[in-house]
């Protein structure tokens, strides 16, 4: 049976009563409740995403940034920007966002957490409501941003190495906000109305594609993916009205991305990038790197999958299905058509998108592609998606073939695992944040010895490496590896540095 573009149909159920609209038939004076209680819920994950907020203020430069820092002081964004086009990697939508937070030194590495992270909320909340106008359901108030904060607090923070993911400026344009902008683009097609609408949404498609070809590999390998699904399974996901325009909107997508990806791989930058790396297509395709680019992938896999707090996306998926309703004066009941098909094919799409991050970045890598964990959320975002739709449905079933548990029981058990899930990422998140600290405590008081060396007229001075979560600092696997150490020297108007074993 075909579905509408929210892949479900809606089938009304008549209510004996002929009174007015009744809430999962309750009415009186805790109706109020009954319907607001997803919004006290949301707090629980909008609380850990205000906390990381909070624990941002704690970010210093690092890696790839020291470089960043200085080029953009002194030639500009635009100067980042063809600096990452002819010599670095090519990627110009990458270096249009990096310059961005890189022009506010040690300020824009402190708000970016806050600022990516509201971004990537409103974002995941407006499509959360989108697909539910377009499903024509509604669902009691607040529970959308219940979804969307769980989406992304678990999206963030179930990850092992949440410094890398979400404070990190440069992983994360480039892996944690990449595959949340990609998802945005569906925002314009679910409001598509009329003739413009749907003109509006073909452009903001192919332009989108075009940018993400520039700002991300791994991003564009997942939309990719996905793309080419509604494309050959369109027929199967929609309805004969519309499945003409999914897939013509597919397909723009999918030659915006390969127009920037083309841009990217032409680029001098990402020709200097892989004689660096000797990371080309022949290496990739080689039937070795393929075989350990899957052993290296089965072993993240281990990984995700032995995460528990992602049965928080599960949880959140199930309150979805239980407590969303047609719109209509009476009681509905949202039928899912062929949900099995459905997520067969979200789970096809990101096993096969996973495997192909792996093997575009394991030349690069190598073996600590398994440790490597900030190029896993570029399809770790379709997988917490995918557990969303999955509890969705379970939600839809347990009502429907289970009635009694369709009410107080299994609500309250997935809200019980929503908040557990929060809850077991709330410790990580703090212990991180203790180690921010530290490292920014000591990085302030070496910054302030460097600069007055500076002034004071030094050429060289001594620099003492401070990580945090395995980040790279000048001077690594003690003091044998010396980048980024001239990016140290040039930020703070240097000669050189040099490795020291005691702060100053």
């Amino acid at each position: 049976m075909a579905v509408d573009a929210s892949s479900v149909t809606v089938a009304r159920e008549a209510d004996p009563e002929s009174g007015p609209e009744r809430w999962n038939g309750r009415q009186g004076p805790s109706s109020s409740w009954w319907t607001s209680w997803p919004s006290v819920l949301s707090l629980l994950p909008l609380g850990l995403l205000a906390m990381a907020s909070w624990l941002g203020r704690y970010v210093r430069p690092s890696a790839d940034e020291w470089c960043f820092l200085p080029s953009v002081r002194d030639h500009g964004i635009s100067g980042l920007v063809g600096k990452f086009y002819f010599t670095d990697n090519g990627r110009i939508g990458n270096g249009l966002f990096v310059g961005l937070y890189a022009k506010f030194p040690v300020a824009g590495h402190q708000w970016f957490g806050l600022i990516s992270g509201v971004l990537m909320l409103a974002l995941l909340w407006a499509l959360t409501v989108q697909l539910l106008r377009r499903a024509d359901v509604e669902a009691p108030r607040g529970l959308p941003l219940l979804v969307a904060s769980m989406i992304t607090a678990v999206f963030l923070f179930a990850t092992p190495n949440t410094y890398k993911t979400f404070y990190w400026p440069a992983a994360s344009v480039s892996h944690t906000v990449a595959p949340v902008l990609a998802c945005a683009v569906v925002i314009p097609l679910l409001r598509a109305r009329g003739r413009r609408g749907r003109i509006a949404a073909l452009a903001t498609v192919i332009a989108a594609g075009v940018f993400m070809g520039t700002l991300s590999e791994e991003a564009s390998v997942v939309a990719l993916v996905v793309l080419s699904g509604v494309v050959m399974f369109a027929h199967r996901v929609f309805t004969s009205r519309v499945k003409g325009f999914a897939r013509r909107w597919a397909l723009l997508g999918m030659a915006g991305i390969a127009v920037g990806t083309l841009v990217l791989m032409t680029s001098p930058g990402s020709r200097n990038r892989r004689e660096r790396y000797g990371a080309d297509r022949a290496s990739m395709l080689a039937p070795e790197s393929l075989l350990n680019s899957l052993r290296g992938y089965v072993q993240i896999l281990e990984t995700v999958l032995t995460t528990w707090q992602y049965v928080g996306a599960v949880a959140a998926g199930v309150l979805l299905g239980l407590l969303a309703r047609g719109r209509s004066r009476r009681p509905a009941v949202l039928l899912p058509s062929r949900p099995l098909p459905l997520i067969s094919l979200g789970a096809v799409a990101f096993l096969v998108s996973g495997y192909l991050c792996t093997v575009i970045t394991y030349p690069v890598f190598g073996d600590r592609v398994v440790t490597t964990e900030r190029t896993w959320n570029d399809y770790l975002l379709l997988y917490v998606l995918l557990l969303v739709g999955a509890g969705a449905f379970m939600g839809q079933a347990l009502r429907l073939r289970a009635p009694w548990a369709g009410g107080g029981v299994a609500t309250a058990a997935a809200a019980a695992v929503c908040a557990a899930a929060v809850l077991g990422m709330a410790g990580p998140l703090q212990d991180l944040g203790n180690e921010m600290q530290v490292r920014a405590e000591k990085w302030d008081r070496q910054d302030r010895f460097l600069r007055e060396q500076a002034a004071g007229g030094a050429k060289v001075a001594p620099y003492r490496p401070v990580s945090v979560a395995r980040m790279l600092e000048p001077f690594s696997d003690k003091g044998r590896k010396v980048w980024p150490a001239q990016c140290v020297a040039d930020y703070y108007n240097l000669d050189k540095v040099t490795y020291s074993t005691q702060l100053p």
